[in-house]
C-alpha cells in the first residue's frame, strides 16, 4: 500500500506512527552521530515503499547534517580533502538511480535489509581498517560511487562511507564532521535522483518538513542521554535492533516470495 493510500485510510495514525519513527531516530543520532536515516528508513520501510520512507526523510536528514557539519571554521580543509570521495558520492547515487529505476522496485526491501545486516554486522565485529594519506586520492571516489550505489539501492548511505571515513583515523570530532559533509551530500543527492526519477510522484514533503520537530526534538533528548549512558552500550545495542531489523526485511520477502 503507498503512503497517500495510508493517509486517506489512517489521516491521524500514521503521522503519529512517522513522528514516533523520527523522535527515535533523532535519539539515535544525537547519542552516537549517526543512525538517523538508517533507522528511519528501515522502520518506515516496514509499512511503505522505501521510496516514499527516502522522501519522508529528505529534509529532517539535511537539516540535522548540516547541523553536523560544524565546526564552521574547519569545513574547508575538511571539504578539500573529502572533495574525490563525494564527487564519487554524487555520481553514483545519480547513476544508481537511473539504473536501479529508483528505490521502488521489488527487491528494494531485500536489498535494504541487506545492507543493515552488512553495516550492524561490521560495526558489531568492532573491525577498523587504516587507510594511508596516500591512498585517499584513489579509494576515496571509489568508496564514494559504492556509497552512492548503496544510496540508490537502498537510501541507506552509511556503506562503505563509514567505515571508510573511520579508517581515516580522526579525532571523534572530525569524524563527526566528515559524516555530516558524506551524510549531507548523500542526502541532496538522494533528493535529486528521487525528483528526477519520478519515485516520489504523490508523497507529502510537507510531511516531511513536519517531521523535522520530532527529529531534532529527538537529537536534543540524545544528546542529553549521551552525557549520562555509554556510547558504546548504546552503540551495540543500537547495532544488534538494526541486525534485528535486516534480518526480519529479508526473511519477510523471502517468504512472500
Amino acid at each position: 500500500m503507498h503512503l497517500t493510500e495510508h493517509l486517506a485510510q489512517s489521516p491521524v495514525l500514521l503521522p503519529l506512527l512517522v513522528a514516533a519513527v523520527f523522535l527515535l531516530a533523532g535519539v539515535v543520532k544525537g547519542v552516537v552521530g549517526m543512525g538517523l536515516p538508517t533507522v528511519a528508513i528501515g522502520l518506515l520501510a516496514l509499512w511503505m515503499t522505501p521510496a516514499e520512507a527516502a522522501a519522508l526523510l529528505i529534509v529532517p536528514s539535511l537539516v540535522t547534517n548540516l547541523w553536523q557539519m560544524q565546526p564552521w571554521g574547519q569545513l574547508m580543509p575538511m571539504l578539500r580533502r573529502l572533495w574525490p570521495m563525494q564527487a564519487g558520492v554524487v555520481a553514483g547515487t545519480l547513476g544508481g538511480t537511473w539504473w536501479f529505476g529508483g528505490l521502488g522496485g521489488t527487491w528494494a526491501p531485500v536489498a535494504l535489509g541487506l545492507a543493515l545486516i552488512a553495516y550492524a554486522g561490521w560495526s558489531l565485529a568492532g573491525r577498523r581498517l587504516s587507510v594511508a594519506p596516500a591512498a585517499e586520492p584513489v579509494l576515496g571516489p571509489v568508496v564514494g560511487c559504492a556509497t552512492g550505489l548503496v544510496t540508490a539501492a537502498t537510501g541507506v548511505f552509511v556503506l562503505p562511507a563509514v567505515p571508510y571515513l573511520q579508517a581515516l583515523r580522526w579525532s571523534s570530532e572530525a569524524l563527526i564532521q566528515a559524516m555530516g559533509i558524506s551524510f549531507t551530500v548523500s542526502t541532496l543527492a538522494l533528493a535529486a535522483g528521487l525528483q528526477a526519477g519520478g519515485s516520489v510522484a504523490g508523497v507529502s514533503w510537507g510531511l516531511s518538513l513536519v517531521m523535522l520537530v520530532p527529529a531534532l526534538a529527538g537529537m536534543g533528548l540524545g544528546a542529553a542521554l549521551r552525557r549520562r549512558l555509554s556510547p558504546v552500550v548504546f552503540r551495540r545495542c543500537f547495532m544488534l535492533g538494526l541486525l534485528a531489523l535486516g534480518g526480519h526485511m529479508v526473511l519477510r520477502e523471502v517468504l512472500r516470495g
